[in-house]
């Protein structure tokens, strides 16, 4: 039985997944470029890293409305073979692992705009548990052959006339291209067109002049509704809790042992360390995030997933609010904002060393 590791997200209220062999990067909404005489679904261009990348709204392609767009969006980098696409996406949730014969063919989910013909090309089959998720197809398969030509002679085009620095009233040469910016997200205020506009700038730069040591990748959860943040590179993976058998002469904190396909998996439960709070223990659909830190390997039960690629600036880090009292401090690295939330960044490996996690108690 062969898994697969599937990015899920939000799109228009649905979840959707995709293959994470497709996925490169994920990045906040900045603003984008619109042209006329597009594909179908292509919303706009942005310059990544010196490359113009086409973005797409799947929304319009599966034959929903367009909602509007928000500062919370994303856009998922995907690989398409010769060239890159951005997905837009309202919502980044957790990587998700599933074998092929838990992916039905059969699209008679009644949340699916089958009946009324939608583009079912886009969508490879149908997972129904724990609720639907739409498995998206390969991103190559969303255009037709002439479209993708049509959108990489497009993003040529841009990159050869430095469209950032271009009236956007201007035409130019024979293909007559009117450059129409400030259309995509016409209902942002100006507060946000500054944001958009400050990520497109950022996106802009070339790798060698970003210092990417100054950002982390973090896994954003929740515990007791407080947010904490987890170095990515700490995380093996997220799953979900189904049945924990408890260990006798154990601490509070050490809910149990699982059965990860195989492999024995010590379930903990962080709260009474950060929250000063009583475990919870195990409910039905309770989650875990799997952290290994210098060979030790355990589950974490979270409240929920929030986010799994979040880009954080390290120099955005501030001290923990005195006013926050509730969160133990000496276990967290700092404080930043998501969402306009103070979320705390988790210092994992002195959780996991020194914060009693390790048993070596002999029973």
């Amino acid at each position: 039985m062969k898994n697969n590791l599937y990015l899920t997200l939000s799109l228009n209220k649905y979840l959707y997944g995709i293959n994470t062999v497709y996925v490169e990067e994920v990045f906040n909404l900045p603003e984008l470029t619109t042209i006329s005489e597009v594909p179908h679904g292509i919303i706009g261009f942005v310059n990544l890293r010196g490359k113009i990348l086409p973005v797409i709204d799947l929304n319009l392609k599966l034959g929903y409305l367009s909602p509007d767009y928000r500062l919370t969006d994303s856009i998922v980098v995907l690989k398409c073979e010769d060239f890159q696409l951005g997905m837009i996406v309202n919502q980044i949730h957790e990587i998700r692992e599933l074998s092929f014969e838990k992916i039905s063919t059969e699209l008679n989910s009644p949340r699916l705009l089958v009946e009324q013909q939608a583009n079912t090309n886009m969508i490879a089959g149908i997972v129904n548990f724990p609720d639907d998720i739409f498995i998206l197809n390969e991103p190559k398969q969303w255009l037709e052959d002439s479209e993708i030509k049509q959108v990489l002679s497009l993003s040529k085009y841009l990159q050869k006339e430095n469209y950032d620095n271009y009236d956007e009233t201007q035409t130019h040469d024979s293909e007559s291209l009117l450059l129409q910016k400030s259309i995509f997200y016409p209902n942002a205020t100006l507060e946000a067109r500054k944001v958009l506009k400050q990520r497109a700038d950022h996106l802009r730069l070339p790798t060698k002049n970003q210092d990417f040591q100054s950002f982390k990748t973090l896994a954003v959860i929740t515990l007791n509704d407080h947010f904490f943040g987890i170095d990515l590179e700490m995380v093996r993976e997220f799953v979900e809790i189904h049945q924990v058998t408890p260990i006798p002469c154990c601490p509070a904190h050490i809910i149990g042992n699982m059965n990860l396909r195989g492999e024995i998996l010590t379930v903990v439960d962080l709260r009474g360390l950060l929250l000063n709070l009583p475990p919870q223990g195990v409910v039905v659909g309770s989650k875990a995030i799997v952290i290994e830190v210098e060979g030790i390997v355990a589950g974490v039960i979270v409240g929920e997933i929030y986010d799994v690629m979040f880009s954080l600036n390290l120099q955005k880090v501030m001290v923990i609010p005195k006013t926050i009292n509730t969160i133990n401090e000496q276990y967290c690295q700092g404080a930043t904002l998501y969402n306009e939330k103070t979320m705390h960044i988790l210092d994992i490996p002195k959780i996991f060393l020194q914060g009693g996690l390790i048993v070596d108690e002999v029973i």
